[in-house]
């Protein structure tokens, strides 16, 4: 379980392919505080630390991750969020976040708001997901509140310290992202019948 709270950016070092598996080889500031078999979200994505080295880790993202996600996509350099996940007993800052992304989305619109930005984004609605105003989301692993929902599509604000603390500040019309939707909201939908 993580809280969307962004701990730290990760650069993506090497990409390697081994049959239907993708092995991810990053570093971050964060690298030497991670153990082998430890959790770790990437741009949403629970990974596990499967080898270390002086400067940098590796994830392995298999197939199912990699039809979900936009894992596929990650070219060395590509910058990614990270956060370790949370210990009980502390704050809940963001939202409880699975690390189980439930499908992509494109960023469709960036709007500079005065010192802040909006950003809307869409996705498939073939999927069965919504998302509520007011309610959390989570895009690249990071806890939002959802404004301007609609059938298939959302905007966030964003204030100068998430833009510059997480890859928000890379995204431009057409980046594909990763999109978590409130797993109580996704309850209280289903609940409610607004969705299967």
């Amino acid at each position: 379980m993580f809280t969307g709270i962004i701990e730290s950016l990760g650069t993506v070092k090497e990409v390697r392919k081994e049959n239907d598996n993708l092995h991810l080889t990053i570093t971050s500031s964060i690298t030497n505080e991670l153990k082998i078999d430890q959790s770790v979200s990437h741009n949403g994505i629970c990974l596990t630390v499967v080898a270390l080295s002086e400067d940098a880790y590796t994830v392995t993202a298999i197939r199912e991750t990699i039809e979900k996600t936009n894992v596929g996509d990650w070219q060395i350099g590509d910058i990614v969020n990270l956060e370790r996940a949370m210990k009980l007993g502390d704050r809940l800052d963001g939202h409880i976040v699975q690390g189980h992304v439930d499908q992509t989305g494109i960023c469709k619109n960036v709007e500079n708001a005065n010192g802040s930005w909006y950003y809307t984004f869409e996705y498939d609605e073939n999927w069965n997901n919504i998302t509520i105003e007011k309610g959390s989301i989570t895009v690249n692993g990071v806890s939002l509140t959802v404004v301007n929902s609609n059938k298939n599509e959302f905007s966030v604000a964003i204030i100068p310290y998430t833009y510059e603390h997480t890859n928000f500040k890379n995204f431009k019309v057409g980046t594909k992202i990763n999109l978590e939707f409130d797993v109580v909201g996704k309850y209280v939908a289903r609940l409610h019948g607004l969705r299967n």
